[in-house]
């Protein structure tokens, strides 16, 4: 590979050729990064989901001592 680029200018291996490899996998670099975004995204609104329902069934439960738990038993 390095015997290709060898004779080429610096612009070729620096601009031309990362901005073909945009141009032709372009739909699928934002594909891949949609959906890991996505997943990202998800995946952390599952988290605070089941951290507020954590958070709300402790405060009506009374942390499951049966009685009123105070802020100071976090």
């Amino acid at each position: 590979m390095r015997q290709i680029f060898a004779g080429m200018p610096w612009w070729v291996k620096w601009v031309a050729v990362p901005l073909l490899a945009l141009f032709v996998f372009g739909g699928v670099i934002t594909s891949v990064l949609g959906a890991l975004i996505g997943l990202v995204f998800k995946l952390l609104l599952f988290v605070a989901l089941v951290g507020g329902l954590v958070f709300v069934v402790k405060k009506f439960t009374g942390a499951g001592s049966g009685t009123k738990s105070s802020s100071t038993d976090w």
